[in-house]
């Protein structure tokens, strides 16, 4: 059997050898006959191949000059993460605690490292930004809301609808003595068991989803914390928020006095993490030393400027743009003060103001009669408003004040064209026989606490937000007419509280225009302020970063941070797609 598979492999190896020689024979001869044998041959056809050759060469020389010359049209510049955007902001930082923010710096500070319950969104309307969701019940008093899932705070802990819970009751608590009271006024709230937020309403609100435009606070922090003594607390000055930065360090310079507050991109963010690493909000002491900053370029943008300033900005990497606000700047009139407190001394006063004058000193800005906007409500109706009058105001205001020069304080703070305009009201009421003393006052707590709160003035020239829902009663109620309130003139009238009142509690768009046609005609006829324009947002901005979207509608300068976690300072070179 050995022997038999033995010969067969023998044999087989034969086989292979012979057909393998065959092959490799036939090979070599094919080599010799199809491509040494044709050497010979290269002389006669030496041009063409000549010529082909200098083709492939021409073309790959084109396709690499191509490629240099052409290649910006296949990349582009995009934005991309990373960088420090620094914005210029006036006002004292008093404190960080987003509770007691009343100057643009600590407001500006506060939308930044703190979220709220509610914010408007790009469109200008109030949606839920902590919250889930809001709901009312049937008829309006009851509010249920519930808070997201998996928030944290920047120092990651959670924040929770009990960190809401504290918050509140610090708010209506008289010892914090925050403005934020005035949102909550008659309102209790409670922790159901499904871990819902219940508010309770002495009277149903068909916009109380605005008053809760509150910045969080957190319970793991402030709890130990003395109420008596919380603007003086370490969390002032080093705190802990939910927004899209959290708090890093502060710099300050020996030489200025100015400081820079610098903050860091908030990885817990709730929404997406900001493009930028870094946000700095640069306080500075005034107006003229942040157009020395921005033409220095040592800033990347600020919101504190107005048009009227456009012809000192030097700098050509530095654009601006308008948007505007739903706001309005009045004068008020302390209807507690003796010097103002009979209305046919406000009616001749009004009457001796040439509004279309002193609105000169806020170039740029639209005039502003009535505290409704058209984008609010489409009233109408509209009171007449007397026409201006000044020899006939001057001889009326002579027999209500008698022979004796009365003095007007009017305060008003170093904020856009406030000033001037306060100015251009002083020197008329110096001609209709006062003697008026101007106080300028920069816009900090202590302002509030000393002249707003406790109405030090008989006439005020301020700016109010008016929001993106008409409710006036925090302005015009008597129920505000105190020190946390928001009742600048300390107007009282049952009847204008029945209207304000009305108008705030019903859903019938009908049925609240002629609520606030009847009480426009109170206003006019009661003068407890006289409209002077409704401000915009100048945001100057320097032209190579990304800022907020043309497409914002704003309801306060500070609703430009909306979209903050999109701007950016950086690009880098990316090809496209094609």
């Amino acid at each position: 059997m050995k022997k038999s598979l033995k010969k067969r492999g023998q044999k087989f190896i034969k086989k292979f050898s012979k057909a393998s020689f065959k092959v490799g024979a036939e090979s070599k001869e094919h080599i010799r006959e199809n491509i040494i044998g044709r050497f010979s041959h290269i002389a006669n056809i030496k041009l063409l191949i000549l010529e082909w050759g200098l083709l492939v060469v021409a073309l790959i020389m084109l396709a690499i000059t191509q490629a240099f010359w052409f290649g910006d049209s296949y990349a582009g510049n995009v934005w991309s993460t990373g960088g420090t955007y620094i914005e210029a902001t006036t006002g004292d930082v008093n404190s960080m605690n987003p509770l007691f923010a009343s100057t643009n710096s600590e407001r500006t500070l506060s939308k930044l490292m703190f979220s709220t319950l509610v914010a408007v969104d790009r469109s200008g309307h109030l949606a839920p930004q902590l919250a889930e969701y809001i709901k009312p019940n049937e008829n309006g008093r009851v509010w249920t809301m519930r808070i997201r899932d998996g928030l944290k705070w920047s120092d990651g802990e959670p924040l929770t609808s009990e960190d809401v819970m504290f918050t509140l009751d610090l708010i209506k608590n008289p010892a914090v003595n925050t403005t934020y009271d005035a949102n909550l006024a008659n309102v209790k709230f409670s922790l159901n068991e499904a871990g819902e937020i219940v508010f309770s309403l002495a009277y149903p609100y068909a916009d109380f989803v605005s008053a809760l435009t509150i910045p969080i606070v957190p319970k793991h922090i402030l709890s130990d914390s003395d109420p008596k003594t919380l603007i003086e607390d370490n969390f002032s000055i080093s705190p802990i928020g939910s927004g899209p930065f959290y708090y890093n360090a502060t710099q300050s310079s020996p030489t200025t006095g100015e400081k820079t507050f610098y903050l860091s991109s908030n990885p817990y963010y709730y929404k997406s993490q900001t493009m930028l690493s870094s946000f700095a909000v640069h306080v500075f002491a005034n107006q003229n030393d942040i157009i020395n900053a921005v033409n220095a370029g040592t800033v990347t943008a600020t919101a504190e400027l107005t048009e009227a300033v456009n012809d000192r900005i030097t700098s050509a990497q530095f654009y601006h743009k308008n948007s505007s606000l739903n706001s309005g700047a009045f004068i008020f009139f302390n209807m507690s003060s003796q010097n103002v407190n009979d209305v046919a001394i406000r009616a001749a006063i009004r009457q001796g103001l040439n509004m279309a004058e002193i609105r000169n000193g806020a170039p740029d800005t639209i005039a502003l009669d009535y505290p409704l906007l058209e984008s609010q409500l489409k009233l109408e109706n509209y009171p007449a408003l007397p026409e201006y009058n000044f020899e006939s105001a001057k001889t009326r205001l002579a027999e209500l004040n008698g022979s004796e020069k009365k003095t007007l304080e009017l305060a008003t703070v170093n904020s856009g064209f406030l000033p001037k305009v306060a100015e251009l009201v002083s020197n008329t009421l110096s001609e209709l026989g006062y003697d008026v003393h101007v106080s300028t006052y920069e816009e900090n707590q202590e302002f509030i606490s000393n002249i707003l709160s406790k109405r030090n003035y008989d006439l005020l020239i301020y700016e109010i937000e008016l929001g993106a829902d008409p409710d006036l009663l925090p302005y015009y109620h008597s129920s505000q007419a105190s020190q946390s309130g928001l009742n600048l003139s300390n107007y009282r009238n049952a009847l204008v509280d029945d209207l304000l009142l009305a108008g705030r509690e019903t859903l019938d768009e009908s049925l609240r225009i002629k609520k606030y046609e009847r009480f426009l005609e109170y206003w006019v006829a009661n003068v407890p302020a006289i409209g002077i324009f409704r401000p915009n947002l100048t945001y100057y901005y320097n032209r190579n970063v990304r800022t907020f979207s043309d497409d914002l509608r704003l309801v306060t300068a500070l609703d430009r941070f909306s979209d903050v976690n999109t701007w950016a300072v950086n690009t880098t070179t990316k090809n496209k797609t094609p």
